[in-house]
């Protein structure tokens, strides 16, 4: 079986034969997920999406409440303003998750009916034979029966057709309505909910497939809340702001629509940074008071910046413009100079940088690999200076209705929101980052990116570290096939060369001393149990912070939930090594 993704070979094998260690040649068994089912579901994580959901219903609906209250006080201009701030992105947001549903259940119902086709006829065959199994093996039997067996298993494969036929098209219409009424996001979020049920509920094997649907859905939902996010609420609490600036009074409608905003934002940037995590087995999971401290960052982060921003605006309409336009090509330039790497194709790649640049217009987001200070610190100094300049040009050029008091109290209020911001992210990666503390010590990467586990997507490492036989500090580490088979000038092999298809080289590495206890906890003992498939593609994997190609690419979905499906033991996903030299490379390519 094999497949193709935006120029990448994919390719399963099934390496059902289990290895010894007293194989020669093979110091140790390449190492499986023991964590079947990932990392279980639990009533926080149940309690989390609920929440996001409160998040999502209030943020829209004091949205649309103040633009009623703006158009029954006559005060069309701000009406519209609000309304399209609501509309024009939530419609955007609406496309983009219907065209993932138009993409996703049509290579479904077409799989499925396929499937259910191969299905129905092997029922129909089987019935067939067993009917003339029968009229050979016994006298009752007679002609006449066979046809009304094979009749039967005919009437019973269109009952299935139609009724599949129907389910199809109903499922088109409800999701057709939904999203005509904004509500796609809702009706993800209760999917999410139903799959993360579902996955704790059930047994080994099914509980795989769904963490699998569970991490899919839940990558969707924060791509899409983000999106929404920086497109609707960022501009909405911009624009309320400066209405409560520049009118010298504050509705009650107003502060709660803002309110709503700042928090919708402050919360989708902490969520998002969790969900990722939690799909990458390279990287350990957030823990929700890391997510809460890192929400109470971006909170008052984003709250000094939009203040600062409305401020300005309530003076100087025409320069916030300009501002804002040269802040995001500066931007969006030096992301682009950094090349960072989530897309699957240059353009696209582009265009995600123009979405990063939206948000860099409002606070910090990591979207290059590595180390972040310097990249941070720079970001974060040019934030001060913008807002304090900002600020201090408002002060100076207010209006007279504005009183001094009330002025150095809103200055104020802008330090002190950018100074809790500060303290609550240096709370967060001095105390509880996944990674460990910054001023401690460091684990090194020690993880390879040509295996990952598919069990392990919500964050466990078994499928590149487990103990070694001979000692207890010992781990391998599996990587993809490196070379061919060398031979010399005779022909013949070299002496001690393993064969390639053999198996694969296996790699040991002895950890540091310094080793994050943390990470050594989630290695569970090895598993001696026969291997499943291994997908292999041949693309490098990403380096986080960008997510792997399995949840980009939606036809590598597609080939994991199948053999999810298929498959009794879950199948392992292996990258092609970036360790490889140029050579070695196109000998691996070659191979797949």
């Amino acid at each position: 079986m094999a497949a193709k993704s935006d120029g990448a070979a994919v390719s399963v094998e099934d390496d059902n034969t289990p290895r010894s260690l007293s194989e020669p040649g093979n110091p140790a068994v390449r190492p499986r997920c023991s964590a079947a089912g990932g990392k279980p579901y639990t009533l926080l994580d149940c309690c989390w999406v609920l929440c996001a959901l409160l998040v999502f219903f209030s943020d829209g609906a004091t949205d649309l409440w103040l633009a009623a209250d703006y158009y029954l006080r006559g005060d069309y201009w701000w009406f519209g303003l609000t309304l399209v701030f609501v509309v024009v992105p939530s419609a955007v947001v609406q496309v983009l998750s219907f065209r993932w549903f138009v993409y996703d259940y049509s290579d479904l119902s077409g799989g499925d009916g396929a499937a259910s086709g191969s299905g129905t006829g092997a029922a129909a065959a089987g019935a067939a034979a067993g009917g003339a199994a029968a009229a050979g093996d016994s006298t009752l039997s007679t002609k006449d029966s066979e046809q009304r067996g094979v009749s039967a298993a005919a009437g019973n494969a269109a009952n299935a057709t139609t009724i599949y036929t129907c389910c199809t098209v109903c499922m088109w219409v409800f999701q057709t309505v939904l999203h005509v009424l904004q509500l796609g996001q809702v009706w993800r979020y209760i999917h999410a909910l139903y799959l993360g049920a579902q996955s704790r509920w059930n047994s080994n094997r099914p509980r795989r497939h769904f963490h699998w649907r569970l991490m899919f859905e839940s990558a969707d939902i924060t791509m899409l809340r983000l999106l929404e996010a920086f497109l609707k609420s960022a501009p909405q609490l911009v624009l309320q702001l400066s209405i409560m600036i520049h009118g010298n009074a504050v509705l009650p409608l107003q502060g709660l629509s803002a309110s709503a905003s700042l928090v919708s934002l402050a919360w989708m940037i902490a969520s998002y940074q969790k969900v990722l995590r939690d799909s990458r087995d390279d990287k350990l999971p957030m823990s929700y008071k890391a997510v809460i401290t890192q929400m109470l960052w971006h909170f008052f982060t984003i709250g000094a910046r939009t203040v600062a921003f409305a401020l300005f605006a309530s003076v100087f309409q025409l320069y916030f413009g300009i501002f804002i336009v040269s802040h995001w090509c500066v931007m969006t330039f030096w992301i682009i100079q950094g090349e960072t790497d989530f897309c699957m194709s240059k353009w696209e790649e582009i265009i995600y940088n123009m979405v990063v640049g939206i948000i860099y217009i409002f606070c910090w987001f990591n979207v290059k690999e590595g180390p972040s200070r310097f990249r941070m610190t720079v970001y974060y100094s040019v934030t001060l200076a913008e807002n304090v300049a900002l600020t201090a040009a408002w002060y100076t050029y207010r209006g007279p209705h504005t009183s001094d008091s009330y002025a150095l109290v809103v200055v104020c209020l802008v330090a002190c929101s950018f100074a809790l911001g500060t303290f609550f992210m240096l709370v967060y990666y001095c105390w509880l980052h996944p990674d460990g503390p910054v001023l401690g010590s460091q684990w090194g990467g020690c993880v390879d990116e040509g295996v990952v586990g598919a069990g392990g997507v919500a964050g466990v490492i078994d499928a590149c570290l487990t103990p070694s036989q001979g000692s207890q500090t010992d781990m391998v580490i599996t990587s993809p096939p490196r070379t061919l088979p060398r031979t010399k000038d005779t022909g013949e092999p070299v002496p001690g060369e393993r064969d390639r298809d053999s198996c694969l080289p296996v790699f040991q590495v002895r950890p540091s001393p310094s080793s994050s206890p943390a990470l050594l906890h989630r290695t569970s003992s090895s598993s001696r149990a026969q291997e499943g498939p291994v997908i292999r593609i041949d693309l490098p994997r990403k380096r986080y912070p960008a997510w792997d190609a399995h949840f980009i690419d939606r036809r590598l979905r597609k080939t994991i939930l199948l053999l999810e499906t298929t498959s009794a033991i879950s199948p392992r996903i292996q990258y092609r090594s970036s360790m490889m030299g140029s050579k070695e490379v196109l000998e691996y390519e070659t191979t797949v």
